[in-house]
């Protein structure tokens, strides 16, 4: 005859275990530390074993328990998946996200996947450029979130992530000794262009600008031929390239934000999910490392 787990129960057991204690794991489940004792009772006299002990550092896993974890977090990631499915409303129609090109790589992944799960129905249309032009696009109505790479946070954006700019090159290479110094940049309003012009100015570096253009695997192609050196946000590196330390000589750069826009007034549903979802992957360095 079939036995049917409790979740809440399941649910409470992760809880303890991941926060080390029953203190911890009531302020989560929003419990009293007592009905969170209950239900791990309650637990263990269902399985019929002990599950966990209770000692002055915290909780261990006993075998039986060690067992359970694994298979009770699943157990519970579905739970909470067939839930989401089946409460959360459809919606179909079309978003349209710009995103610059040298960032696609990192943040892109981290949360478009988990976005078009929730939204099958939803298209899903992608814009690449200039965080300037991505932002005059949205002013336009002509995309609906934006993800920019500015010095700055207008009033209308939300700072989501601050990062270093740094100075990148061939691993092994010997461009950032070269002078005039060959530099890769981005295309004329490329938010990188100034702060790279200013530093090497202000350092008295003489430099020549190899390449220009939007197209991002080509700027950094010309990098990994060690024919120039180009500044990028140090969390978006390559792999195949390599950050300049300060034995090259080259300065200081400044750090760069990732800011999120929207249409005025916040935009519609859709909009406000993949904004939310956006602000939950760059915020967490495991989905980006993912």
């Amino acid at each position: 005859m079939p036995h049917n787990l409790d979740v809440s129960l399941l649910r409470a057991f992760v809880a303890v275990v991941d926060t080390g204690g029953m203190t911890a794991a009531s302020g989560i489940l929003n419990l009293t530390q007592a009905a969170v004792s209950q239900q791990i009772k309650r637990l263990e006299e269902f399985v019929g074993e002990d599950l966990i002990v209770r000692d002055r550092r915290g909780v261990t896993l006993t075998r039986a328990g060690e067992r359970l974890f694994g298979r009770a977090k699943r157990m519970l990631a579905m739970n909470d998946e067939i839930w989401t499915e089946m409460t959360t409303p459809e919606f179909e129609g079309e978003i349209r996200l710009g995103i610059p090109s040298d960032i696609i790589t990192t943040y892109l992944p981290a949360f478009l996947k988990d976005f078009a799960r929730n939204y099958p129905r939803v298209q899903i249309s992608l814009n690449s450029g200039s965080s300037a032009e991505l932002r005059k696009k949205l002013g336009a109505g002509k995309v609906d979130v934006v993800m920019a790479t500015e010095l700055a946070c207008d009033a209308d954006g939300e700072n989501l992530v601050m990062d270093r700019l740094v100075w990148v090159g061939a691993r092994g290479g010997e461009a950032a000794w070269k002078r005039p110094l060959p530099v890769s940049i981005g295309c004329s309003d490329c938010a990188f262009r100034p702060p790279i012009r200013d530093a090497l100015q202000k350092a008295g570096i003489e430099w020549r600008q190899v390449f220009d253009s939007t197209n991002t695997s080509a700027q950094v192609a010309t990098v990994a031929a060690d024919t120039a050196v180009m500044a990028w946000m140090a969390s978006t590196v390559p792999a195949n390239l390599e950050v300049l330390g300060p034995e090259t000589g080259l300065p200081l750069l400044p750090p760069f934000m990732v800011n999120l826009y929207l249409p005025k007034g916040g935009g519609n549903h859709i909009v406000q999910e993949m904004a939310r979802m956006i602000r939950d992957a760059v915020r967490d360095p495991r989905k980006l490392a993912a």
